[in-house]
């Protein structure tokens, strides 16, 4: 079954915008936020829960479910993806960054097994935009994209041209870009239904450049808006709090902020775990070059034999404390960025349905309201009002239906999502772990063997 192709989406709104109208779709100029309950005037309630979701939409959600039933995790399919070669295009303040994107698979829905393409720092961006506005409302983690780097992006916009095409520029920020664009796409490779989304797919395999992502851009006028938007959910996260009915969702919710509030604290003292051990290694590389330096004006032959041989000790252990700092880095902090980076998207999903409770809510509240209209107009004999209060009370009703239907399609799929997300990070977790233990021996292992060589130069001084 092909999944259709999204057309260009709006950035996220304060407040759900749920399909109670039947999948009828209106112009743009009539969709409108759903405010809180009890927020709204009377006039407002005609133009209230025009449906986000057009008809491709509806066929693509239906399309991804069934997507879901096949190409699941415990397949024989796979994506491997590996961001490389990254490379200045352009000059001045309009260059950009380029990076080679190779993949493998074997999933059907793609043209190709292997193939590459080139692709800059908002492609990837947008491609989680989209995802975001497709996926978000329907209770899907979606994973998110590395932040923006102004001061680096500037520098490097700044700096000479390359002599040679490809040739790769030795930063270590851009490195760090690199590796978390490689791990976002991997994320997202991992998901059964993300990974088959048409409009993925294409981000990874067509070799047109796609198109520009400018609401990405930080000063742009979408920024700005975004900026508006997020404060907005911000404080309605505070302010409004969800009559919880379901106690899977409480202890669930709990979980995530204690998990949260660890991960954070590991956070930081990986960051000053790793900010120590550039430190030692640049302390280490001080001592390299003083016993040096003494080597040189000791006239004891034995002595500055054993001193130049501790020298060269010491510039090796340089080298390893910026490899241990480096393991620090990129195999544990940035893996603990990440998730927190996931966490987050697990509380915004855990907000659409509070989003999406909110609108039920409102729906019976306005139902409530039609009833007690109909009730007034059959006591005062308007015949003439009846007729049309009547279809209100319907028309309402349907409306409450449907947002009831879609606050239980959301939970049930947050549910699932969540599984799915315990199964993925115990498995990170002990890959990570695992990895980090064996590099930290193999370091370790490295230092022994030095000082081993280094004995026997010491026992001969005399």
């Amino acid at each position: 079954m092909e999944v259709e192709t999204a057309a260009t989406p709006e950035h996220s709104r304060e407040f759900a915008d749920v399909d109670i109208n039947n999948g009828s779709v209106s112009g743009a100029s009539d969709e409108e936020e759903v405010p809180a309950p009890g927020s709204v005037t009377l006039e407002q309630e005609n133009d209230l829960f025009v449906s986000a979701m057009t008809p491709s939409e509806v066929h693509r959600r239906i399309s991804a479910s069934n997507l879901e039933e096949v190409l699941t995790d415990d397949g024989d399919y796979f994506v491997q993806i590996v961001i490389s070669d990254p490379q200045k295009v352009g000059d001045g303040m309009s260059s950009y960054l380029a990076y080679k994107v190779t993949t493998k698979t074997n999933i059907p829905k793609f043209k190709r097994n292997e193939f590459s393409t080139l692709r800059r720092f908002s492609d990837f961006l947008g491609i989680h935009d989209l995802l975001v506005n497709k996926y978000l409302r329907m209770g899907r983690i979606i994973p998110p994209a590395p932040s923006k780097n102004i001061i680096g992006s500037t520098k490097v916009k700044m700096s000479p041209q390359q002599t040679e095409p490809g040739t790769p520029i030795n930063q270590e920020w851009i490195e760090i870009r690199r590796a978390a664009l490689e791990r976002f796409v991997h994320r997202t490779a991992q998901h059964p239904v993300l990974r088959v989304d048409l409009d993925f797919i294409n981000f990874l395999e067509s070799d047109q450049e796609l198109p520009r992502a400018v609401n990405t851009s930080a000063l742009s006028g979408a920024g700005v808006i975004r900026l508006f938007n997020k404060v907005g959910e911000t404080v309605n996260k505070i302010t409004y709090k969800m009559d919880e009915n379901d106690p899977w969702f409480d202890d669930k919710i709990t979980e995530v902020e204690h998990l949260d509030s660890n991960l954070q604290k590991l956070s930081s003292a990986l960051k000053s775990l790793v900010s120590s051990r550039r430190e030692l290694s640049v302390l280490t590389g001080l001592v390299a070059k003083s016993a040096a330096m003494l080597s040189t004006c000791e006239e004891h032959t034995g002595l500055s034999r054993a001193l130049s041989n501790l020298a060269d000790v010491e510039e090796k252990i340089e080298l390893l404390r910026s490899e241990q700092a480096n393991s620090d880095f990129y195999i544990l902090a940035e893996f603990i960025k990440d998730y927190l980076g996931l966490f987050g998207a697990i509380k915004c999903i855990f907000h659409e349905r509070v989003k999406a409770f909110q609108n039920w809510q409102y729906a019976q509240m306005q139902l409530s309201k039609r009833r007690e209209n109909r009730g007034r107009f059959e006591l005062a004999n308007r015949a003439d009002k009846l007729d049309q209060a009547q279809q209100e009370v319907e028309e309402w009703q349907g409306k409450v239906q449907r947002c009831q239907q879609q606050f239980d399609d959301i939970s049930s799929e947050i549910k699932r999502e969540m599984e799915r997300f315990e199964l993925s990070r115990v498995k990170d977790f002990k890959a990570n772990i695992i990895k980090y233990i064996e590099v930290q021996m193999a370091h370790q292992q490295q230092i022994i063997s030095y000082w081993e060589a280094f004995a026997p130069f010491a026992r001969e001084i005399v």
